[in-house]
């Protein structure tokens, strides 16, 4: 009797992999073991297991190299973009309609984004107008593999003075989400960087156009992108 369980356990597993290697590349530079493995929480050999057999299926779902790391091929790029456009729906869609906070609603789509039908996926999509960004401001994928293009830096990397309207936030951190939405810090929000503090000290930053400033640690605005309005 086949093992479905195993099964299921298996597409999943490549599916976190895909998923993983586009998110470190992007869509052109290579992903290595070594960062793979960090965001997996996984040790390194048990990745460079995985990506041999990821390299050898038909069609492979990824290029691999030894010490080079790995790149998803188209068919690996098409299944990596399907499966994030179900977690960022599911996301919006958990936010949005069924309460959820913005640092819920990660976990609950990493369960659930591997399970839908592309019949639910298509309707959650049309319930909400076909979005185009998650609660934390990540795009969206569109239903025919293309990706909103957006222009964004991070926080860190504007000139003191610079303002910007806050465009994404890291989603993997729900302590990071908190501590974000307790000083108001969202997609969309203005934020001007004011300055940094001697020493490779804070940077000095306002939200919203508050009246002071606030102190906000490298770490923290390593996780903040901006889109600028100069």
């Amino acid at each position: 009797m086949p093992n479905y369980n195993a099964r299921q356990s298996s597409s999943e597993s490549i599916d976190d992999y895909l998923k993983a290697i586009f998110e470190i590349a992007g869509d052109e530079d290579r992903a290595s073991t070594a960062s793979i493995a960090r965001k997996l929480e996984v040790a390194p050999a048990s990745v460079t297991g995985m990506l041999r057999k990821l390299a050898e299926q038909h069609p492979p779902w990824v290029a691999y190299e030894k010490h080079k790391g790995a790149v998803l091929t188209e068919h690996g790029r098409r299944r990596a973009l399907e499966v994030i456009r179900h977690h960022r729906l599911l996301e919006l869609f958990l936010h949005n309609s069924l309460g959820y906070k913005w640092d819920e609603v990660h976990a609950e789509a990493e369960k659930l984004e591997h399970a839908i039908s592309e019949t639910f996926e298509d309707r959650i999509a049309e319930q909400m107008g076909n979005p185009e960004v998650d609660p934390h401001g990540h795009p969206i994928p569109r239903k025919d593999g293309t990706m909103p293009k957006r222009v964004d830096v991070r926080i860190l990397d504007l000139p003191p003075g610079a303002t910007g309207i806050v465009s994404r936030v890291s989603d993997h951190d729900g302590e990071l989400l908190r501590y974000l939405a307790s000083l108001g810090i969202r997609p969309g929000v203005q934020i001007e960087f004011v300055e940094r503090q001697p020493f490779e000290g804070p940077l000095m930053v306002r939200i919203a156009q508050a009246a002071v400033a606030q102190a906000l640690g490298a770490r923290v605005c390593s996780e903040i992108r901006v889109s600028t309005t100069e």
